[in-house]
């Protein structure tokens, strides 16, 4: 016996129920997971901008940053907005870095719900190995970057590695005040 809900007809009150009943949870399951998981996608557009890195194409990662970017740190009350930040990259690539490697990279997709930074963010780990041009020397350092995409664009970034870390391999010598 084939049961057709829509058709159904013992009591004609019940199956006009029926039918909305059946329409409610319809829509409720359709719209009420209207939150998909952007992870896979956020991801890629980090990757996307890793390789723009390390490829110094400076196209490619002012395509991927939002018009109203902020990059965050590596200092405290360190932040630059997106004019800046694609000047920086360029005058680094140029005058700069030779170089840019991203080993051991791994990326980690979550969503804040609650609170000031709220919305999607991508983890980015890594041992960066900085060639500088000339005899200048080179880094290997790790950092920590984390960016909120919205619309497949890095609105923020929020970097963190140890500056004086990179200053030391590069052969700066840190003296304490009092010592002098």
């Amino acid at each position: 016996m084939k049961i057709n809900l829509f058709h159904f007809k013992p009591y004609g009150f019940i199956n006009l129920n029926m039918r909305y009943f059946i329409l409610v949870i319809l829509v409720t399951l359709f719209t009420g997971c209207s939150k998909f998981d952007n992870s896979a996608k956020n991801i890629a557009v980090v990757e996307k901008y890793v390789q723009s890195v390390t490829s110094q194409d400076t196209e490619s990662i002012a395509s991927l940053l939002d018009d109203d970017y902020l990059g965050v740190g590596p200092s405290y009350g360190d932040s630059i907005r997106k004019p800046a930040a694609l000047k920086n990259w360029s005058d680094n690539i140029t005058n700069l870095y030779d170089k840019i490697e991203y080993n051991k990279s791994r990326n980690a997709a979550f969503t804040l719900t609650e609170g000031d930074n709220q919305g999607e963010w991508v983890s980015n780990w890594a041992e960066l190995k900085i060639t500088y041009k000339g005899d200048k020397g080179e880094v290997t350092i790790w950092a920590n970057t984390i960016y909120k995409i919205e619309n497949e664009k890095i609105v923020q970034s929020i970097t963190f590695y140890n500056e004086a870390d990179a200053l030391r391999q590069l052969g700066y010598v840190f003296i304490n005040p009092k010592d002098l």
